[in-house]
């Protein structure tokens, strides 16, 4: 309260506007197989599209129809929850192989090339695919003194770099020396280094004393320039294909004018995909198990699946891109070493629950140790040091018939150094494959495993996922898939929660209509209990649906165009109007019905508590939902299917906006607060046609001393749902013409 001392004009707000939210009565929870997406999460779909990019794409192999399903009923409702249930011991995530190789690399002798002397280069580059990068080679000069920057040129290593540029994302190559102090080392003072990497991918350099370049096979005269390494991870010290020339130059010689120098590929493997032998790779996995992660190329040419590319930006650095579809969805610039890219650091964030892709996780792959915990790597060389030694890495000299002279050599901490700024990822597309979806299609008892599902501390899985405290389902279906395990534990926790109605099909093939009477009863080996429950409903018989992706018709499990016409009736009306008959349920898209049912077919499916609602193909009417009764067997108003919609909706109405009143006082101010903020909800509900009469009660009368004693505050509601007009019957009466029937 207010204290007011001193005479003026006060005005308080006071919010009096109290009124019952508005939900959506449509929210459908989907429960079944799919080829991709997160397992075991409701995950919330508003179009046909997102169901396909998040889940993938129907496929007749999948159990059950939870995807042809839900494209049929996201034409009615755009709030679907899908739960893609996943049986753990038959799922495999896909995954590739992404290789690493080392650029080709050239050693230029210390003779103070570009301080005291002059030197000129002709360089050509090839990718890992052998092409050319350049029309015709490029050509670089050095002459004596060469500044860098505004001083002489103090180093030969500084000179060089000046002209090539220190970063290989200069003209595709670059200059580096092996450390920060660019002295004389065994006789090689710094590398050009091709910006390629890959067994296939080639450094070609050819040295000059002039810039007249009039011979392209002319050596240096003062002495060997060039020597043909390979100092980025080829531990052996084998430099593959070597092709040098000038005269009098054979292959025991350790320095020439004219050198071709290939890359390295790390992995040692058979494939993208082997794993083991000698060398590295990055191991890319899907974030999540499932066919649908495989790329596969349809025979249109229409790519499906996930692959990875790799493409090369200059510098150390590459672009890996991942691929959905045949579409890029996503692009990291990374690299192997630690300068503020390495992958691991760019993708993973140093942990597999700090991810930055929503599509892929990766972690570093050696032939004899696959890194499962996707733990930070600094550089590089934690895993390069996995190969062996780098003592003895050798040029010319390392080959047979080396006859004189001491080879290049670099010491292990030299190669730790080095090898950084040679080692990149190889350019090319890795497809993803290998993914196993998780269905056990044929195990019985594992689908239903997997579909019921479970809670294990936080984590739930199959139908448990549908967490209702977040989660506003309000009908729930398992399309195509009619295990009796699986619907009777859905329909306990339909009733358990009383949030949302099941809908169930009877299955294909069942037979006639006395077959799905048996059925529904637990009289066939199909069913062995009866169903029986104003939370679940059921329809019969299949229908046959074109099917796009396909491209032909297919039996569609019923119950899908059961919850299709609750969606449509809700958009067109509103949800305690019967979903059926000719006004709202017609079904545009079936064109046959398994069973064609007549009058006496009808009347047993409905009467006699057998409570199956049929759907009829009525000569020039088109097919139709004839019928809106649950499962309950016991004549009440719940036994139709608008009456329980209608009363879960006002469950969840009432819960949502009262809730606020949780701990305020029990006593009249609350008490008729919560009436008038009841009572204008059923004032519309009726004004809608959804009840006739209503009472809202909280008063003394029902929160008598005892109830209020054990803090409980009671509200009592009636109302007298408006029932359907299923059966129309008139009267019609033949009189004589003395009668007198009015006007």
């Amino acid at each position: 309260m207010a204290n007011f001392v001193s005479p003026g004009v006060y005005v308080i707000e006071k919010d009096i506007s109290d009124y019952t939210p508005s939900i959506n009565p449509t929210v459908v929870g989907v429960l079944g197989f799919a080829d991709k997406g997160k397992p075991n999460k409701a995950t919330l779909v508003t179009s046909q599209t997102r169901l396909i990019e998040a889940f993938g794409r129907p496929r007749e192999e999948l159990p059950g129809q939870a995807i042809e399903g839900s494209l049929e009923m996201l034409e009615t409702t755009n709030n679907m929850y899908f739960v893609r249930a996943l049986d753990a011991g038959t799922a495999g995530a896909a995954s590739a192989m992404v290789l690493m190789g080392g650029c080709p690399a050239v050693a230029v002798s210390a003779n103070s090339y570009g301080v005291d002397n002059s030197v000129f280069f002709k360089v050509q580059v090839t990718d890992n695919n052998g092409v050319s990068q350049y029309a015709s080679p490029r050509l670089y000069a050095v002459p004596a003194g060469t500044k860098v920057g505004t001083l002489p040129a103090s180093s030969q290593a500084q000179a060089m770099q000046t002209v090539f540029g220190g970063g290989t994302d200069n003209d595709k190559i670059g200059f580096y020396y092996a450390s920060g102090d660019p002295t004389n080392k065994s006789g090689i003072e710094g590398y050009i280094v091709g910006n390629f990497a890959g067994s296939s991918a080639s450094l070609t350099v050819q040295a000059y004393a002039t810039n007249a370049y009039e011979n392209a096979a002319a050596p240096i005269e003062a002495g060997p320039v060039l020597y043909p390494l390979n100092l980025s991870g080829d531990p052996s010290g084998l430099l593959g294909n070597l092709t040098v020339s000038g005269p009098g130059v054979t292959l025991h010689q350790r320095g020439v004018s004219s050198v071709t120098n290939f890359g390295t590929t790390l992995f040692a493997g058979s494939g993208a995909g082997a794993v083991g032998g000698a060398g590295v790779s990055y191991a890319t996995e899907s974030l999540y198990p499932g066919l649908g992660y495989n790329l596969s190329t349809l025979a249109d040419g229409t790519q499906l699946g996930n692959s990875v590319t790799v493409s090369p930006i200059g510098g150390p650095h590459v672009f890996l891109n991942v691929n959905d579809d045949g579409a890029t969805l996503e692009s990291f610039k990374v690299g192997l070493v630690a300068s503020g890219h390495f992958v691991e650091d760019v993708i993973n964030i140093g942990a597999e629950d700090n991810l930055t892709s929503d599509l892929i996780k990766g972690n570093m792959n050696t032939s004899s140790l696959r890194v499962p915990s996707l733990a930070k790597l600094e550089t590089f060389q934690q895993h390069l040091s996995a190969l062996g030694s780098f003592e003895g890495v050798s040029g010319l000299g390392g080959l047979p018939g080396a006859t004189s002279g001491t080879p290049p050599h670099l010491t292990r901490s030299e190669a730790s150094r080095m090898s950084p700024r040679f080692v990149k990822f190889i350019e090319g597309t890795y497809p993803l494959t290998g993914g196993k979806s998780g269905t056990a299609s044929n195990d019985a008892d594992k689908q239903a495993a997997a579909l019921i599902g479970g809670v294990s501390g936080a984590a739930k899985t199959g139908m448990q996922a549908f967490d209702f405290d977040l989660i506003p389902i309000t009908l729930g279906i398992v399309p195509g898939l009619t295990d009796e395990r699986v619907q009777n534990s859905f329909i306990t926790l339909a009733e358990k929660t009383g949030n949302f109605l099941t809908v169930f099909g009877t299955p294909i093939g069942i037979g006639g209509p006395q077959d799905a009477i048996d059925y529904s009863n637990g009289m066939t080996p199909y069913r062995t209990s009866m169903l029986n429950s104003s939370y679940a409903c059921m329809y019969y018989p299949q229908v046959k649906v074109f099917n796009p992706y396909y491209g032909k018709d297919i039996w569609m499990d019923p119950a899908i165009y059961g919850v299709r016409q609750m969606g449509f009736t809700d958009t067109m009306a509103d949800l305690w109007f019967a979903p059926a008959g000719y006004v709202r349920g017609r079904l545009t898209k079936p064109t046959q019905v398994e069973v064609d049912l007549n009058q006496g077919d009808r009347d047993s499916l409905y009467s006699g508590g057998n409570a199956i609602n049929p759907i009829v193909n009525f000569p020039n009417q088109g097919i139709t939902i004839f019928g809106q009764r649950t499962l309950q067997r016991t004549p009440t108003a719940l036994d139709r299917i608008n009456v329980r919609r209608m009363m879960v909706y006002i469950k969840r109405i009432i819960e949502a906006s009262t809730r606020r009143f949780v701990f305020e006082p029990n006593d009249k101010v609350t008490q008729e607060a919560i009436e008038k903020l009841l009572t204008p909800f059923f004032e519309d509900i009726k004004r809608r046609r959804g009840i006739t009469q209503f009472a809202v009660i909280c008063d003394e009368t029902v929160n008598t001393p005892v109830r209020v004693d054990r803090n409980e505050l009671w509200c009592r509601v009636l109302v007298k749902p408006t029932k359907a007009a299923e059966i129309l019957v008139f009267e019609l009466n033949v009189t004589n013409q003395q009668a007198n029937i009015g006007s």
